[in-house]
């Protein structure tokens, strides 16, 4: 079993998770393997990102949805700080994890924990974030999602299929998840949300 009670217990909570991101960047790091100043660069403007979307976004039917839950549920996510998926996915969850204390959120960072991540590959690739919810108590898996939301996903794959670089799949994917304002991520956790009783 790769996710047991070891990997739970090395896993931080959200705001366990966010004091590092912020540790780090004052001292010019991010999480990961990769320490380049380009992957700085994003791990600052996600830093930003998760700030602005902490302050400004409600989420009332999901708090609604997430209040009736009954049973104890885990959402383990495997991440890292450079992530710009993560960034405006994160603090969603990270709310959802304080309406109430049957939900648990726990992060585990990617590149310490390749074993994991390489059971959830999309199409090949090790993408973040990756969200496995699983029963509290028997860590059984319940389902999983991401990296993104579908129509982000969609875009993405339709962008790398033209042959468009990186950086400009990054500009439009930003675009749309400011266009988008989360209402695309808390309708996919809403769904989500109902494999839990």
């Amino acid at each position: 079993m790769l996710i047991d009670t070891s990997r739970i217990d090395q896993a931080m909570t959200y705001n366990e998770y966010r004091d590092l991101l912020d540790r780090l960047i004052k001292i010019n790091q991010t999480t990961g393997n990769n320490q380049s100043e380009e992957m700085l660069h994003y791990a600052k403007m996600n830093l930003q990102r998760m700030q602005r979307i902490e302050k400004t976004t409600i989420v009332p039917l999901l708090q609604q949805k997430i209040e009736q839950i009954k049973g104890k549920y885990t959402f383990l996510i495997l991440t890292e700080g450079w992530c710009g998926d993560a960034a405006q996915i994160l603090p969603i969850l990270g709310k959802l994890a304080t309406f109430n204390n049957n939900i648990q959120l726990l992060v585990l960072l990617r590149d310490e924990n390749l074993d994991i991540m390489d059971a959830y590959l999309t199409n090949g690739g090790r993408a973040i974030p990756k969200i496995i919810l699983l029963e509290t108590e028997t860590l059984k898996e319940i389902t999983n999602w991401g990296p993104r939301p579908k129509e982000a996903q969609k875009l993405v794959w339709d962008m790398k299929n033209e042959g468009k670089s990186h950086e400009e799949i990054n500009l439009q994917l930003h675009t749309w998840y400011a266009k988008d304002k989360t209402k695309t991520i808390q309708a996919e956790f809403i769904e989500l949300l109902e494999f839990c009783n």
